[in-house]
């Protein structure tokens, strides 16, 4: 029964990288890995206060011998995965990243972990391999049947935070957001509640997604708990990574504080009154704004994330 399982989270992102005649490069897991055998694209764990597009450089590098150069975001998917024999089961957050090689020479990396080989393949050649499901996806193969998925998504809460190595608690978390148009053009911001970290500022609705949640799902779901408003998701925009070494929150202590944020195009086709249902939760109150009178809002009275996903969406 996964249901058993203990349940882990994890951010994680990886590189689909092609070379000149088209082939892809991939990774096999080792015996010391959860699915020894099984195939997938270069990429791990991002590690605390990394940008991802960081972690699939160094990653590609530690497990392929090659350095690579991040070209732009292809996807971002969530997957789980049970691990019986470990007695867990994982949720990842998985950022796919476009590369292109710039130097360095294939290597396989024999008695390590947690791959051990490194090869380029055809698509063709690919398609009969055994794939991991987030890498049958990402190039557009059919579902693989290497992991296996739990029963159903076990309880997990949508925010912790542990004891750092330096004794200051920490927090990593996966959060997707919403760059929220009308017919109009206007744009639909959410303003942060006192007692939370940018308290007083716009941001963009939507949080943190649910355990085995997909990130576009979550961002629907949380436009109408926080606005009320019912969207159709248009496009993967970018994703945003922000640290704050001693951020403040209603948990009262100092929390190093990690978050990435995806943040997507959605259109309110027909704005409903605005309402927050989560009264006393981290949004009090939703608004919509003229491209003008955002535009002439300080900087300081945007969250980092609204800012750079509001400049990545041109609209202003």
């Amino acid at each position: 029964m996964t249901t058993l399982l203990k349940p882990l989270r994890r951010i994680a992102a990886y590189a689909v990288c092609a070379d000149s005649s088209g082939r892809v490069l991939l990774v096999r897991a080792s015996e010391h890995s959860g699915t020894p055998g099984a195939w997938s694209l270069p990429g791990g764990a991002v590690d605390h206060g990394e940008d991802p597009n960081h972690t699939v450089v160094r990653e590609t590098a530690a497990e392929t011998g090659l350095s690579v150069a991040v070209s732009g975001l292809a996807d971002v998917l969530a997957d789980m995965r049970a691990l019986p024999d470990r007695g867990i089961t994982i949720h990842t957050d998985r950022l796919i990243y476009r590369v292109a090689v710039r130097g360095g020479t294939l290597a396989d990396r024999v008695g390590e972990r947690p791959t051990d080989l490194a090869r380029w393949y055809t698509l063709d050649e690919a398609r009969e391999l055994p794939l991991r499901s987030f890498t049958a996806r990402a190039l557009g193969l059919p579902a693989s049947s290497a992991d296996v998925v739990p029963d159903e998504a076990p309880e997990f809460p949508s925010f912790y935070a542990v004891p750092g190595p330096d004794g200051l608690h920490r927090a990593q978390r996966f959060a997707a957001y919403a760059v929220c148009t009308d017919p109009a053009g206007r744009v639909l911001l959410t303003r942060v509640s006192d007692g939370y970290p940018g308290a007083g500022c716009w941001h963009l609705p939507g949080g943190g997604t649910d355990y085995g949640e997909q990130p576009g799902a979550a961002l629907i779901r949380e436009l109408v708990e926080e606005t009320g408003q019912t969207g159709r998701l248009v496009e993967l925009l970018g994703v945003a990574s922000h640290r704050d070494a001693a951020s403040l929150g209603p948990e009262g202590y100092p929390i190093d504080w990690h978050g990435v944020r995806a943040f997507y195009r959605v259109v309110v086709d027909q704005p409903n009154p605005l309402t927050v249902a989560d009264v006393g939760g981290s949004t009090c109150e939703a608004r919509w704004f003229g491209r003008e009178e955002l535009g002439a809002l300080p900087t300081d009275r945007l969250t980092e994330v609204t800012a750079e996903a509001v400049q990545a969406a041109q609209l202003t």
